[in-house]
């Protein structure tokens, strides 16, 4: 309640280089630019900011902070200002808040990597016998715990069908198949979608980008290929995938295909783009590109499942009998259990809020 509400128009300079930062703005709606100076003295776009984005945290820690760039508005903003004094005075009256904020200020006065993890104290390049590091490696005491998620249905047959249709095709399994299809098709939904463990939700901050003109440019695929390394693959709605080809049609760029089971699947810089309906297009003709390095061994993106189960049909899913009712209807118990995990952090990225909708 203590953030105040700015309308900014486009081009507009919200906070300039050198000046004291007394505010934190998180931006609710919009896209902002951090200008930079480049290395010849010019202007220098270092980062686009767009919807959930936050800049001048540091505001709240160091009351000496300036601001290291000059945030502009690309497009018509809608930001919530939270000055430092407002901060204090919440602090003051919250002791678990005033614990955080000592703790953080007290974090760059330790040795700590851009992870935020203990750095790893060597030696090299030296001569003679001088006395080598002691050093350890950070690690998570209390590592976050996946739970397999489930997506369940009761498939009801009647006997008779079972009985009389099953030629020339079998009516049980048939129905069966349809299920477990359906029963998939959810999965992919909850593993790109789900609150907690969903890829879309999952992605650390650090690792989502913006695109720096709305639309998904060659640049922009680039900037998400940089942030790491072995992307396996991406995974676009065929919409987006269509408005990354017209980006590339604009600057005379064909992009190489490759053979996926009988399909012609584009690529760009060698990295499959696939097809995944699944990732949400909101009203304003929006939507993501997820990047994923996969596999356990290249510390990546991986699946859970749950082998060994009871009248298991594939792995993680099971088709148990229930049995005939009193009305003759036979019921099958059909489960898939699931889930996903990012290993590392760097091995999932999101270019976000990428316009679908802009034809010129």
């Amino acid at each position: 309640r203590r953030c105040r509400q700015r309308d900014i128009a486009a081009g507009d300079v919200i906070s300039s280089f050198g000046t004291r930062t007394e505010k934190v703005y998180l931006l609710a709606h919009g896209r902002v630019e951090k200008i930079g100076t480049g290395p010849y003295g010019d202007d220098a776009v270092l980062e686009v900011l767009a919807d959930g984005a936050y800049f001048g945290e540091q505001a709240l820690l160091d009351p000496d902070a300036i601001w290291e760039y000059t945030a502009r508005a690309a497009t018509a903003c809608t930001v919530l200002v939270l000055s430092r004094s407002d901060f204090e005075q919440v602090a003051e009256r919250s002791d678990s808040l005033s614990e955080h904020v000592a703790r953080l200020r007290a974090l760059p006065d330790q040795r700590t990597n851009k992870y935020g993890e203990k750095e790893v104290e060597l030696a090299a390049g030296h001569s003679g016998e001088p006395d080598i590091p002691h050093t350890f490696v950070d690690y998570e005491a209390r590592p976050r715990e996946y739970e397999l998620s489930i997506a369940q249905t009761v498939l009801r047959i009647h006997s008779r069908v079972a009985d009389l249709y099953n030629q020339p095709m079998n009516q049980t399994e048939q129905q069966l198949r349809l299920t477990v299809e359906a029963l998939k098709e959810r999965q992919e939904h909850e593993l790109v979608n789900n609150r907690e463990f969903g890829l879309l939700h999952n992605c650390e901050y650090d690792q989502r980008l913006q695109p720096h003109d709305g639309v998904p440019g060659p640049d922009d695929l680039d900037e998400l290929l940089s942030r790491r390394r072995g992307t396996k693959f991406l995974l676009a709605h065929p919409r987006a995938i269509a408005a990354i080809g017209r980006e590339l049609n604009k600057r005379g760029l064909v992009p190489e295909t490759i053979d996926v089971g009988g399909n012609r699947i584009p690529t760009w810089r060698g990295v499959p783009i696939y097809p995944c309906n699944k990732i949400p297009v909101s009203e304003a003709r929006t939507t993501s590109i997820i990047a994923l390095r996969t596999g356990e061994a290249e510390q990546g993106v991986i699946g859970l499942r749950q082998s060994g189960l009871p009248d298991e049909i594939e792995p993680s899913l099971s088709v148990r009998f229930m049995g005939i009712n009193e009305q003759a209807v036979i019921n099958y118990l059909v489960t898939a259990y699931y889930s996903a995990a990012v290993l590392v952090p760097d091995a999932l990225g999101v270019l976000e809020n990428v316009e679908i909708g802009r034809w010129r």
